[in-house]
């Protein structure tokens, strides 16, 4: 979850999606701004890893679903977070937002994004 849902939570569900076997994750936004960032999109294509499924939505198109896990990928998120119907562990892994960045930064957000996050579930997983 981040604010826009538009570049580091989508960019999130996609690693967490094809990274790990039996996990299925869905990414939102507290005020999201109804886009994938093309940025966004575009690193997620040259690796492989994009679906046409994915889009900016809402936290309450997903706040039903029961989770393992809510994780928060930036601080505005990580303080509005809402209280889910449901007793949910959460944890927060702030990244630097890309969105008014050029292409390459996206390349650096992906890259960390892969090694911080993905780690950081497999400990909270556990």
């Amino acid at each position: 979850m981040c604010t826009g849902n538009s570049c580091r939570s989508i960019i999130g569900e996609a690693l967490i999606n094809a990274k790990f076997d039996g996990i299925k994750a869905y990414s939102c936004g507290v005020a999201p701004s109804g886009t994938v960032n093309q940025n966004a999109k575009k690193i997620l294509e040259q690796n492989g890893i994009w679906d046409d499924s994915y889009y900016s939505k809402h936290l309450n198109e997903v706040i039903d679903i029961e989770f393992d896990l809510v994780v928060t990928v930036c601080d505005h998120a990580d303080e509005t977070c809402p209280i889910f119907p449901t007793p949910i562990n959460k944890i927060h892994v702030g990244f630097e937002d890309p969105v008014t960045k050029e292409f390459n930064a996206f390349i650096d957000i992906y890259k960390e994004i892969e090694k911080r996050l993905l780690l950081e579930i497999k400990k909270a997983l556990k």
